[in-house]
């Protein structure tokens, strides 16, 4: 049985303050680190290729590890495992703020990866499992909004501290963050399972996942730089169709597989997720690109190009709440149709910061409708992706969500500078840059756009009400 924790008690509060800056920590890093890249790249001396695997390492094993993450959560404690995972992420950030290299820093990242792929759908499945039915979606809208607010207050937070300190302060900054999330959760967040789950922890399914993206990324990236034809490429590409073969195949056939083939059963899951793919992919893959074009070709600072981002972030703390709440009045089919549409004209937009250097004409009108956008689509999106998938899947259903929207991110990050011409070391030209850059996010806001037509012929306002949670 649930706790049935109401949204205006103490105790509720504080699980929400918990799963909040918890899901923020690894949203944050995601984005942060997008403004320290310049200075990154000029440090170490790297090319366009090791600043995507400086962003890649980390997105390919949260994207990896989700599924794990959230079973592990689902069958041995949610509160246990979101607090393993607070911890591994913590001691990474660490070692990314250390990291003597390129080398070192991109293998960090990857660690820390595993670490946010453990607390992240725990949190939104401590929510779920903790709040009374009737304030469940109230909580996830909140949780949804506050933690966009995180995603998008990260270039800002990127800008100011290397402002006043290094690019390694962007992950020194997590620790004090991680200190308190595992302070609130062992005084106040409750332990809950998944009562159904049973037998062994699916370890081939996750090996095979694992191996899979691996397999895909690699080529991604690296193709451009030595060609389609070269061997390692080619090998890896053989790798992942291999794996992502057998991943199906072990997770039909596994007793407890840890991507459940019954939660695709529901056309409404499988329609939240894959806009959630064409909406993320697209954000990640400007976020990836505007902090470097505002420095490298309009002249911002680091500080500079953060606060462009502020109008995203003060849209967000102020009408994502609402936006939530309304979506729970009317159905989500409205804003997640409208919304993916109005934050692609922001991105459209946003193609004139690259020849426009004046931050009213060039960069404000871009980035107030890409806010607009994110906060009708924000909390609905994920909304509906919990409530269309069983209850007691909560830890599952908050990993594939989210899993999707890092493979989305993941994907972006790895072909955007292939296909608009972006590789090498075309950062450090500022010409060469500007053209790719709008082709970039050209493609970007199609994408989103094609999310939200997507949305229009897939999603339904009425949903079944989800089944309940059982907890410790």
């Amino acid at each position: 049985m649930a706790d049935d924790l109401t949204y205006g008690s103490g105790r509720g509060r504080w699980v929400l303050t918990a799963t909040v800056l918890g899901s923020a920590v690894a949203q944050l890093d995601a984005t942060v680190v997008g403004i320290a890249l310049p200075r990154i790249g000029k440090d170490f001396h790297t090319d366009v290729a090791s600043l995507q695997w400086v962003v890649s390492a980390y997105t390919l094993t949260l994207a990896a590890f989700l599924l794990l993450g959230g079973t592990l959560g689902d069958r041995y404690g949610r509160k246990r495992v979101f607090q393993i995972g607070i911890i591994w992420f913590a001691v990474a950030s660490v070692v990314c703020g250390l990291a003597p290299t390129a080398g070192t820093l991109i293998a960090a990242r990857a660690l820390q990866g595993v670490g946010a792929a453990l607390l992240t759908p725990g949190s939104l499945a401590i929510l779920q499992a903790s709040f009374s039915r009737e304030d469940r979606s109230r909580a996830i809208g909140a949780w949804s909004g506050l933690g966009g607010v995180a995603g998008a207050a990260g270039p800002i937070v990127g800008g100011w501290l290397l402002a006043v300190g290094s690019w390694r302060w962007v992950f020194y900054i997590n620790l004090p963050l991680a200190i308190a999330v595992v302070m609130i959760t062992a005084l106040y967040v409750p332990e809950s399972f998944d009562v159904g789950s049973a037998g062994r922890v699916d370890v081939p399914g996750a090996a095979w996942a694992i191996v899979g993206l691996a397999g895909l990324t690699y080529p991604l990236i690296e193709a451009p730089n030595v060609g389609w034809g070269n061997w390692a490429i080619v090998t890896c590409l053989v790798v992942a169709v291999f794996a992502f073969t057998a991943f199906v195949i072990t997770e039909r056939r596994t007793r407890n597989p840890m991507l459940p083939p019954g939660l695709f059963a529901s056309q409404q899951f499988v329609a939240t997720n894959i806009v959630t793919f064409l909406v993320y992919a697209a954000l990640a893959g400007a976020l990836f690109l505007l902090p470097v074009a505002l420095q490298q070709v309009s002249g911002y600072s680091a500080l500079e190009s953060g606060l462009a981002f502020l109008p995203v972030t003060a849209l967000m703390l102020v009408l994502s709440a609402r936006s939530g709440r309304l979506a729970a009045r009317i159905g989500p089919r409205l804003q997640m149709t409208l919304g993916p549409i109005v934050a692609g004209a922001g991105l459209f937009l946003l193609t004139r910061a690259a020849t426009d250097s004046n931050y009213v004409s060039g960069v404000l009108p871009g980035v107030l409708v890409l806010g607009a956008g994110l906060v009708i689509t924000v909390a609905p999106l994920t909304s509906t992706a919990m409530s269309s998938a069983p209850g007691g899947h909560a830890g599952i259903a908050s990993a594939v969500n989210n899993d999707v929207a890092r493979a989305g991110g993941l994907i972006a990050v790895a072909v955007l500078p292939v296909v608009s011409g972006l590789t090498g070391d075309a950062y450090l030209h500022a010409h060469q840059f500007a053209d790719g850059f709008r082709v970039a996010l050209v493609v970007c806001a199609v994408m989103c756009v094609a999310g939200g037509v997507l949305a229009a012929f897939t999603i339904r306002n009425t949903l079944a009400a989800p089944e309940p949670v059982g907890s410790a």
